[in-house]
């Protein structure tokens, strides 16, 4: 089944170069106009121009996504050429690593800031437009470190999981608008991750083996809630799940008999996606494990609650 995104209008942040530059050109391969947003002037213009030369649509666009002024008049920009803002690629990032004991805590809120609050800005710009036309794809950058975990990376791991969080809530107001968000996670070989690991291991992770997970993200038929993760032509998707745990209850030592089953609150045995925020009291109320309360009930009715 082919993907058609003729017609399709998508911004690309920090697509002067890496993983932004593949995703756009891969974006514009399947039809889509592509503004292509950067830091670099000259890097913008050589992606948009190379866009068109191969017959696509595309404009430049050079703005930090903390910039909310700049990234309003760029959505407001694209609207006005082409008529709607469709697709959205949150990939504009930056690196400051070190352990968090030696981090200067500027550095921690710079990398905030861009990852973060710079795809919240350019999101937030486009998102009455896709609620108003009924569509939307939005994608954000999460990464393993976020994850997972990463050491040296307190701020850009926070930063990455704090976008799946963002994620999961905006699928959930987005769905009624027809507006569908994902997270990509990306292993690939670009500028940020120079000098982090050898040629050896960097090796088969060209950022345009991951591009292809960002254009089914945008199709017709996409999903909504998922963490994509992608890397070396292979992909996976995690999940933040919720374990059947255990019911301990008001009891005096409820510390203690935690304690002693740690490793039944952990069983991944029938451990489940939750739909939302609210399924946890839901389940800690109704839990399976609870005992039923026998209560009087009036005289005849055989009723019981638990």
């Amino acid at each position: 089944m082919s993907i058609d995104l003729s017609g399709r209008v998508a911004i690309v942040t920090g697509a002067g170069g890496g993983l932004g530059r593949s995703h756009a050109l891969a974006l514009a391969r399947y039809g889509a106009r592509v503004v292509v947003n950067d830091m670099s002037a000259a890097d913008a213009d050589a992606v948009a121009a190379g866009i068109r030369a191969a017959g696509g649509e595309a404009v430049a666009c050079a703005c930090s996504v903390t910039d909310r002024a700049a990234v309003q008049a760029m959505v407001d920009e694209a609207v006005a050429r082409w008529g709607s803002i469709d697709i959205l690629v949150n990939n504009a990032g930056i690196l400051r690593d070190r352990t968090f004991a030696k981090m200067d805590l500027d550095d921690f809120a710079t990398v905030i800031d861009v990852h973060l609050m710079g795809s919240v800005n350019v999101t937030r710009a486009a998102w009455p437009h896709m609620r108003e036309q009924g569509y939307g794809r939005v994608i954000f950058t999460t990464s393993s470190s976020g994850l997972y975990g990463n050491f040296g990376q307190s701020n850009y791991s926070a930063a990455k999981m704090a976008l799946v969080g963002l994620m999961q809530t905006l699928a959930l107001e987005g769905e009624k608008s027809g507006i569908r968000v994902n997270c990509l996670a990306p292993s690939a070989a670009t500028q940020m991750t120079e000098g982090l690991y050898s040629e050896e291991a960097l090796r088969g992770l060209g950022s345009d083996l991951v591009s292809p997970g960002v254009v089914a993200l945008c199709a017709e038929d996409a999903p909504t809630r998922t963490i994509l993760l992608a890397g070396a032509g292979a992909f996976e998707q995690a999940h933040v799940t919720m374990t059947r745990g255990v019911y301990i209850g008001a009891a005096p030592d409820a510390a203690e008999r935690l304690q002693a089953v740690w490793d039944r609150v952990g069983d991944r045995t029938g451990e489940r996606v939750p739909a939302s925020g609210a399924a946890q009291y839901h389940h800690e109320v109704d839990h399976p494990d609870r005992p039923i309360v026998q209560v009087a009930a009036p005289q005849g009715s055989g009723a019981f609650a638990q």
